[in-house]
């Protein structure tokens, strides 16, 4: 049979790389699948094309352009997933592996693109908190903001999750608006490869947005600059031969690095055998053992037991994986897969070595015991146990990234906090306790040390989405051994191919340089149509509706006070009232402004608005007494596309008195026609 060689994507073309190929093994039985190289790359030549074209041309998209753009790209990934899920068993993994890869990795595309349309304007640059005053007539106002950096992004992604690991990376890097360069693990970049060629095949993408290397990475971080960011994922050791990269040094290039990690996963201590707890927590440190055949970044290294119930967990867990059935990854009698290689496999017998002549011991598995497919990378789940895992240092150090987890018992909470933050920083820790006190202090103890962290019991465990599951919503990295840095986490990751810049100006300026309204700026009063009857693109930022005054009786706050039964003091006790140090005399109730609020500017007949969805930063200024008058500004702020039918429109609200003064602000959301 004829290998195939896969081709690089540089510059908008596909193109062999020349020179020595590297032969790529199926998982299965060691038969070659492809080949690649990337000898030839211009890689220069790339980031150039990147920085020159694709940058500029995902700038002139406006974040909504972009999230749309990648939720077609998501779309797409899943209506040819089955392309895929055939490479997928070559690779080692079951079809429920390859859906956490090839589905998961869609789904975060279409997390971000939703994300973006909800929380993120339809305008280019991002506002970062309030704006901040910087004279006392507020002509001359600060305000930080985020616009898109003018490199490109470089993926270095691992061998585990060749889809998702990709998609992840480019969700939120897109979304900002920068180009990325993706560089897969050569070992499962024949599955990389084959997902990448599907969203070129959207023709959504813009020109120079994207490029590949299936192959090594030649001279290209020679050509770094300071615009541009490396977002890495693999070993530490790698990592840091990439971070004091001389270039990277000197330029001060952004390193997003994930690396190694010793999770860990605590049963807490009222989780006795027979609890629900007990179960749970068995059940789901074998499911981490095996899932991808233990070769994920989130997955339990160390499983930490109560003392008292470390042989019943060792019993538990041993029926569990001998029940396991260990085979080709295409069979559907095969619960666990195969590891990514035959290499991969005895890297991960040296390190079971190293934990084994450092005091742990097998209790469950042979790592020599012959299964699988002939010339196949497989081997079975191996459970050890560590009894003094204060003296078995490596348990704590050595990653064997596989199916391999230790058990190790803890004396108290103040133990298991420390044995959980000898790990030295890792992505993932999951709890196993219905004890809310050992939860607060077990996370209060600990969470320093962890990127995310679950709290699991029977209340919540038929919904969670379990120890090892990274969330596009979700921060995914986590401290010291793990890297440092974070990935996702919704908007977040977005920020991170963004700057953030102060910018210092008058209101109208710093209005037009973001496109969004901030107070002060310059208003564009309707006076013929009210903003109610306009669709999302009639209305334009900025456009203001003034309404007609309305004076707040005494009557009216008795009336409110019976009918809402609000009698606080300083609205129905004159004499108390007058003795604040606040008030000089009984006020109107803060909600009986809002209310009176809403009655003055809001148009009635069915429109383009379709409901109220919230408000916020709601902050009352002065009190409006008896005999006062109020009057409302409602001015667009934002406006942000939910979906093909609806958008959301974020109001400025500015309650004034007849003396012109603030009354109080407030942000109102609402559902619109778009």
């Amino acid at each position: 049979m004829k290998t195939t060689q896969l081709l690089n994507y540089e510059r908008d073309r596909w193109i062999a790389g020349s020179g020595q190929l590297t032969e790529l093994p199926s998982a299965i039985d060691g038969s070659p699948v492809a080949t690649a190289g990337s000898g030839g790359l211009d890689f220069g030549a790339m980031l150039k094309h990147a920085r020159e074209v694709g940058g500029p041309a995902l700038r002139k998209m406006s974040f909504h352009e972009r999230a749309w753009m990648l939720k077609g790209l998501g779309l797409a990934i899943m209506e040819r997933k089955e392309e895929l899920y055939a490479l997928n068993p070559l690779t080692g993994a079951t079809r429920k592996d390859g859906w956490i890869d090839i589905e998961g990795g869609a789904m975060t595309l279409l997390s971000f693109s939703s994300k973006g349309r909800r929380e993120l304007p339809d305008a280019h640059v991002l506002l970062d908190g309030q704006i901040e005053p910087l004279s006392k007539t507020g002509s001359f106002v600060g305000q930080h903001i985020y616009t898109t950096m003018q490199g490109a992004a470089v993926h270095i992604n691992a061998f585990n999750f060749p889809v998702w690991g990709m998609l992840e990376k480019l969700g939120p890097t897109l979304l900002a608006g920068m180009p990325a360069i993706v560089k897969p693990a050569s070992s499962t970049s024949f599955l990389t490869e084959a997902a990448f060629r599907i969203m070129i095949d959207t023709g959504l993408l813009p020109d120079g947005a994207v490029q590949l290397i299936v192959g090594g990475v030649g001279d290209l971080f020679d050509h770094l600059g300071g615009q541009d960011v490396v977002s890495f994922t693999g070993s530490a050791a790698t990592a840091s031969k990439l971070k004091s990269h001389p270039t990277v040094l000197r330029e001060s290039v952004k390193f997003v690095a994930e690396q190694d990690s010793l999770n860990a996963s605590v049963l807490g201590p009222d989780a006795a055998p027979g609890t629900p707890e007990f179960d749970l927590f068995v059940k789901e440190v074998v499911s981490e053992m095996t899932v991808k055949a233990g070769q994920k970044c989130t997955a339990i290294r160390r499983a930490l037991v109560p003392a008292a119930h470390l042989d019943a967990v060792e019993r538990a867990m041993d029926e569990r994986l001998r029940a396991t059935t260990v085979g080709d990854p295409r069979e559907d009698s095969s619960r666990m897969g195969g590891l990514v290689s035959c290499s991969q496999r005895d890297d991960v017998k040296s390190q079971l070595k190293k934990l084994v002549d450092a005091g742990a011991r097998i209790v469950s598995g042979d790592p020599d015991a012959a299964v699988g497919p002939e010339g196949g990378a497989f081997m079975q789940p191996i459970l050890l146990r560590a009894d003094d895992p204060w003296h078995a240092a490596a348990v704590h150090d050595v990653e064997a990234f596989g199916p391999v987890s230790t058990i190790m018992p803890y004396r108290d909470m103040a133990d298991a906090i420390a044995l959980a933050n000898r790990g030295m920083g890792s992505l993932a820790l999951s709890l196993f306790t219905h004890d809310e006190a050992a939860a607060r202090d077990f996370i209060q103890g600990a969470a320093a040390f962890h990127g995310r962290m679950l709290v699991i019991n029977r209340d919540n465990a038929k919904e969670s989405t379990g120890h090892g599951s990274p969330l596009p919503v979700l921060v995914h990295g986590g401290p010291g051994r793990a890297g440092g840095s974070e990935e996702m986490g919704g908007i977040r990751g977005v920020k991170h191919y963004m700057q953030r810049t102060a910018i210092q100006s008058t209101p109208a300026m710093i209005a037009a340089i973001s496109e969004q309204y901030i107070p002060g700026a310059p208003k564009h009063f309707l006076t013929d149509v009210h903003p109610f009857r306009k669709t999302m693109s009639e209305l334009a930022v900025g456009d203001t509706w003034r309404t007609d005054s309305r004076t707040v009786t005494i009557a009216d706050i008795e009336h409110f006070a019976e009918f809402t039964g609000d009698t606080f003091y300083a609205h129905m006790n004159e004499e108390a009232a007058k003795a604040s140090p606040i008030f000089e005399g009984r006020v109107a109730h803060g909600y009986l402004i809002l209310s009176f609020a809403a009655g003055l500017f809001v148009d009635p007949d069915p429109g383009p608005v379709l409901a109220n969805t919230g408000l916020e930063n709601l902050r009352f200024l002065t009190p409006l007494y008896p005999g006062d008058a109020m009057r409302v500004e409602l001015t667009v702020r934002s406006k942000s596309l939910k979906s093909e039918e609806t958008g959301v429109v974020r109001w400025a609200v500015e309650i004034f008195n007849q003396k012109d003064e603030l009354v109080a602000t407030y942000d109102l959301l609402t559902e619109n026609l778009p």
